[in-house]
């Protein structure tokens, strides 16, 4: 017979093997949306991401790269990091789980029956699959992200101060204690999510040494892990590098030593200092801290891994998040500086007027003085707002004046316009959105079931468990998921049995449900709204729960052994058996909207925008969704590596305006023509309208190359005096581009049928009062420029983007091109309809047609707007009177994205119109007659769901509405007429009010 140990290593291993499997085979094959392509890129060639960056996660993705067999195949690779991180999460917790449960089975006499072994194995089976099969660990698993890693070091960190507490008696049991200290120090390189682990770490150690346990010594042992977390989070990673600052400018500008100098000081007194206290409380046989001293020495090898971020920065690769190539700018990376300070205990409400900005620490940048030498000046002074003391309070949670964020609050809350919050209601806020929105919500999807794919989807309740039939369940959300609160109840039943036959190990696991769910709440003070689902950050919180799941078997194996069967083996296959119920449901349940093995269309529209600009041009992007595939498709997969993608978001930054002005690739440097003095932090940081002088200069036009001339050399026809702060201004917000006609015509940058409506000037007005840094850059990129490089600017950015001069805009396909030319009535730009066919009739959209595929609503917003740009494209055809090209490109739109993969939307609808136009009556009642019955089909869904608020409601009844009035100014009257009764007697005719 088979010891347990080895039964154990054996079952562990094989429920390694089928996570892997699960998520191996529903793995992205490319890069994700949102930072997997700045990850994977990063990875890849050892660049420098966000901040606070993942060294640990760079050096494993990097590795895992080089086993691709093409550069198409790294995404792949980068993508296994965290499938088999998420993997052998889910390993450790097995093993964590059966060391739980077995001090739960355990015999009097200290052996294990057959039915305690099946017990313990089904506790681990059970609540380890659960755990893989839930959505936030599913999510994550499948994607280059570092929350599958950082979840991993918090599974084998918590693995293994249960073996510490398991050998606490052997001599060397103490290797455990340093052993986690260095998987912490690790993990700060992934994320520091999983430090939050520490404080059920502080009480498996307190519950092990200390006989006598008490609230007051228990009160001790949380007070000293907060206090430990706290040193880690902020004495060492931020606080060590704070230091070395302090001693580099000392070094640097005191001692008149070069760059460098400080931080080398620092760093052998550091090591040496701490070398020598090992060495001594070794010697002097002062154990206690000899392990303390340990283990901050591992947690700072781990920690070191950092190095590689100063390293690859010092190098300036193409992606450089911050620059952090010297302490200052590494410090501030490490605080994540550029997302700002949320109030924690105390803080302003949202309704407060800032009365001041206050000068806080200075900001340093290296130079050479006159004399050549290296020295830091200030740049730039940190500010902080200043408010009335009467708008401060205790713990606020409401305290966001960003804008919408104090709407947001009051639709939450219910309050009037003028209402200020009270302490009272700041409370209620943080249980209401903060707990409840933002963590119960996500908990419940994981254990209960999940509504839908749409942002703020609520979780599945007993009212909607029967509500869908065969006909409706067919236009439901593929992430509709109904586990009948099967996991729930179980892990509910597990805490109770831990809690009351094993309290200490129950507070244990309770602290870490805690810590890694409602305590990073309550430190991270959400706004009332974020621009996408946060459910990944609380996967360990949910890992937690996963372990009651599994002890749920072990409860009703004495259950049934007690009252039912009277055979402990008997009871316990039936009780793990019955149990595999809940992660084989939740593994159905959630296959189909975790599967992205059929993913491509993120990266082929990276590449389709790529593709279609021309050589050597300049492309300014938005988000992180715009910009990201772009990086992957160029840094990865080498496409189109001469345009050079520019992010206007990180436009306002000095460091980012440096990276433009290197050449990268085939892609030369950005003529923007400006040298480090002119846009430093500190400096034309914002140029502000004139209030002074703008009622008389109101209609006036400045010459644009002159003024921006006049700012560089800081004249004082453009400058201010304004609390001691000299600023750059200017009288009027109407500006003048003049243009060099006949150069122009020459270069043949504009097509023949547009060459009579080239203009001598580019003329625009700056909305607002005044220009942030992006907009200063990209003015004199554009007067640099001179129209050598195309210049183009998606078709995903915000009109305000575009700086004014959508009229100057002509557009090829998800690009708009800014050329010399204006077309009488293109106002808001022109078609190039030859260009632009060309190049939509190439987009590659793989699967967008395959209903087995499951997007969520981030594609199916992408989408629109591709849609977006065949509907303009075949209007503009329509106009020029070449139907047949019209109806190619409607029909390439409406097959190659077809629904259900990618719903219907009203601009089909829109499109069938289109087809009406051209005389396709019946491809267009075809059409029409699909729109109808799917979009109906949908409202039906969302009804017998009993979905109360919902976009996809809204946007469904518009494209009804669309359909209705296209049949009807096509003689379908009675079709129309159909679907505005079905409107009105659905109750969505004031939906589109």
């Amino acid at each position: 017979m088979m010891t347990y140990n080895r039964i154990n290593n054996l079952v562990g291993w094989l429920v390694f093997l089928i996570a892997t499997f699960v998520y191996v085979s529903t793995m992205e094959p490319t890069a994700s949306f949102w930072d997997c392509g700045e990850f994977i890129s990063t990875s890849y060639k050892l660049m420098v991401p966000h901040p606070p960056g993942a060294p640990i996660f760079l050096l494993v993705g990097r590795f895992f790269s080089l086993f691709a067999s093409d550069p198409q195949h790294v995404a792949y690779c980068v993508n296994l990091v965290s499938a088999l991180s998420s993997a052998f999460t889910v390993l450790f917790l097995f093993w964590s789980i059966t060391m739980i449960a077995k001090k739960l089975a355990k015999t009097d006499q200290g052996f294990f029956s057959t039915g305690q072994i099946i017990s313990v194995m089904g506790a681990g089976v059970v609540g380890s699959l659960a755990y893989t099969f839930s959505d936030s660990a599913w999510f994550s698993a499948v994607e280059a992200e570092v929350y599958a890693m950082s979840s991993f070091f918090t599974a084998i960190v918590f693995w293994a101060i249960l073996k510490w507490e398991a050998h606490s008696d052997e001599a060397a049991s103490e290797r455990w204690l340093i052993f986690i200290a260095y998987l912490v120090g690790l993990s700060i390189g992934v994320h520091l999510l999983n430090l939050t682990a520490i404080p059920a770490l502080a009480f498996v150690y307190y519950f092990k040494k200390y006989d006598k346990i008490n609230i007051t010594g228990s009160l001790v042992t949380l007070l000293i892990s907060v206090v430990l977390l706290g040193v880690v989070m902020v004495g060492i990673i931020p606080g060590l590098p704070s230091i070395a600052s302090s001693f580099e400018l000392f070094f640097v500008n005191s001692m008149g030593l070069g760059f460098g100098s400080g931080v080398i000081t620092f760093m052998i007194l550091l090591v040496g200092g701490l070398s020598y206290a090992i060495y001594y409380s070794q010697k002097t046989g002062k154990r206690l801290l000899n392990i303390s001293l340990l283990s901050l020495g591992f947690i700072l090898i781990g920690y070191f891994s950092y190095g590689i971020i100063v390293i690859r920065s010092h190098y300036n690769p193409p992606i450089d998040m911050n620059d952090p190539e010297n302490v200052m700018t590494f410090t501030s990376y490490l605080k994540r500086e550029q997302y700002g300070d949320r109030p924690l205990l105390k803080g302003p409400n949202f309704t407060a007027k800032v009365q001041e900005y206050k000068k806080t620490s200075p900001v340093y940048v290296p130079v050479k003085d006159a004399k050549g030498k290296d020295k830091y000046i200030i740049s730039d002074y940190k500010v902080e707002p200043v408010y009335k003391q009467k708008d401060m309070g205790l713990f606020p949670r409401m305290y966001s004046n960003q804008p919408g964020h104090p709407e947001q609050y009051r639709s939450w809350m219910h309050f009037s316009k003028n209402h200020v919050p009270t302490f009272g209601e700041n409370i209620s806020f943080m249980f209401t959105y903060q707990m409840g929105h933002m963590y119960w919500r996500y908990f419940l999807w994981n254990f209960a079931g999940r509504m839908g794919d749409e942002q703020d989807s609520s979780w599945l309740g007993p009212n909607n468990w029967f509500t869908l039939d065969a006909d409706t369940s067919q236009f439901a959300s593929k992430a509709r998921n109904n586990f009948f609160l099967l996991p729930l109840i179980a892990g509910m039943l597990g805490f109770s049995f831990q809690i009351t036959r094993d309290w200490k190990n129950g507070t244990i696991v309770a602290m870490l449900f805690f810590f890694t769910g409602l305590a990073i709440i309550i430190y991270l003070n959400q706004p009332p709204t974020e621009p996408r689902e946060r459910d990944y950050t609380f996967a360990a919180s949910f890992y937690a729960f996963s372990i009651w799941i599994g002890l749920c078997v072990v409860f009703l194996t004495e259950t049934f052994e007690k009252y039912v069967l009277k055979n402990k083996t008997v009871a316990a296959s039936v009780a793990s058996l019955g149990l595999l119920v809940v992660p084989a449901l939740m593994g159905s349940e959630g296959w189909d909207d975790h599967d992205r093995s059929k993913r491509y269309y993120q990266v082929e529209s990276a590449r389709n925008l790529l593709n279609s600009c021309a050589p050597n041009a300049v492309l300014f992007t938005g988000g992180d969704n715009d910009t990201y595939p772009l990086w992957y498709a160029q840094e990865v997969e080498g496409v189109r590596t001469d345009v050079r993608v520019c992010n206007l978001s990180l436009l306002n930054t000095d460091w980012y305006i440096k990276q433009m002005q290197s050449k990268a690739y085939l892609s030369d440097s950005l003529p923007i023509g400006l040298t480090p003095d002119q846009y430093r932090q500190g400096t034309n940081d914002y140029i502000y309208l004139d209030g002074e002088s703008y009622e008389k200069n109101k209609n006036a036009i400045i010459n644009l190359p002159i003024f921006l001339d006049l700012v560089k050399k800081k004249d004082r026809q453009v400058t201010r005096i304004y609390n001691d702060n000299e600023l750059s201004v200017y009288p009027t917000p109407n500006f003048l581009l003049p243009v060099d006609t006949a150069a122009v015509a020459k270069s043949g940058i504009v097509p023949a049928k547009f060459a009579p409506f080239i203009t001598p000037q580019i003329a625009f007005t700056v909305e607002g009062g005044g220009m942030d840094k992006r907009t200063y850059a990209i003015l004199n990129l554009l007067v640099n420029n001179n129209w050598k490089r195309p210049v183009y600017f998606s078709t995903t950015l915000s009109p305000s983007d575009y700086i004014g001069m959508q009229r100057y805009l002509q557009l090829e396909g998800m690009a708009y091109r800014l050329l010399p030319v204006e077309v009488p009535g293109g106002s808001q730009g022109w078609i190039n309809t030859d260009l632009m066919l060309k190049n939509m009739m190439k987009y590659e959209f793989t699967n967008l047609d395959d209903p087995n595929v499951f997007y969520d609503e981030n594609y199916q917003r992408f989408t629109i707007n591709t849609k977006s740009q065949y509907y303009t494209l075949a209007g503009q055809l329509i106009q020029e009177g070449r139907n047949k090209e019209a109806k190619d490109a409607i029909l390439y739109c409406f097959t190659k994205i077809q629904s259900p993969a990618i719903p219907y939307d009203y601009l089909n609808a829109y499109m069938v119109g289109q087809l009406f136009k051209i005389g396709e009556k019946e491809l267009a009642f075809k059409y029409a007659t699909d729109i109808k019955k799917y979009t109906q089909g949908v409202i039906s869904y969302i009804k017998a769901d009993n979905i109360k608020e919902t976009n996809k409601k809204r946007t469904t009844a518009i494209t009804l509405q669309v359909l209705a009035q296209t049949l009807k100014d096509n003689g379908y009257t009675k079709e129309a007429e159909d679907i505005e009764a079905f409107l009105v007697e659905s109750n969505l005719n004031k939906e589109i009010r």
